[in-house]
């Protein structure tokens, strides 16, 4: 049985720009959301306010509604006091509200994330730690992202494939 030798850099390269991490969280973060406004461009019209087919779910707006009002519910709980913006309501919203509301509160939740990795790495109300926090709002608006480009082709509108390989486009985004 071989003994485990000590971690080296080469082990764990992330030793080497830990000081450089907070600034790579927040532009994965910014990513994200570009992601998220890329594929809200990419949505037909037609496919915005439709209902799912059978009629239960939720539609793409109330999808897009509930990305960012899901955000300003962690806002309300990690960063009380701060300027929170509004919900959006998913029966009305257009596109452009949405990418608006989107940025909104991927500015304020970038504030909230600047403040945890500047200090102790802590949200209030979520466990264990920052990093697990903004892993948490990725995966959640990749999952709904998804669902919208699965219920767009269900509708009779899929997303282009250029849209669809888009979304992956971490890089140029």
């Amino acid at each position: 049985m071989r003994k485990a030798s000590a971690p080296t850099d080469a082990v764990y390269p992330q030793q080497r720009f830990s000081s450089q991490l907070p600034g790579a969280l927040l532009n994965a973060f910014n990513t994200n959301n570009r992601i998220n406004q890329y594929l809200i461009d990419c949505v037909p019209l037609a496919a915005w306010h439709a209902k799912p087919p059978g009629g239960r779910g939720r539609s793409i707006a109330a999808m897009v509604s509930h990305m960012h009002n899901v955000r300003l519910m962690w806002l309300k709980v990690a960063a009380k006091g701060s300027d929170i913006p509004p919900q959006l309501d998913r029966t009305t919203v257009t596109p452009a509200q949405a990418l608006r509301a989107l940025e909104q509160s991927r500015y304020a939740l970038c504030a909230l994330l600047s403040q945890s990795l500047a200090s102790d790495g802590r949200i209030k109300g979520f466990r264990p730690d920052v990093a697990g926090f903004l892993a948490y709002l990725i995966a959640h608006d990749a999952h709904h992202r998804g669902q919208i480009a699965m219920l767009a082709r269900q509708l009779g509108h899929p997303l282009p494939q250029k849209a669809m390989f888009g979304m992956w486009e971490w890089g140029t985004r």
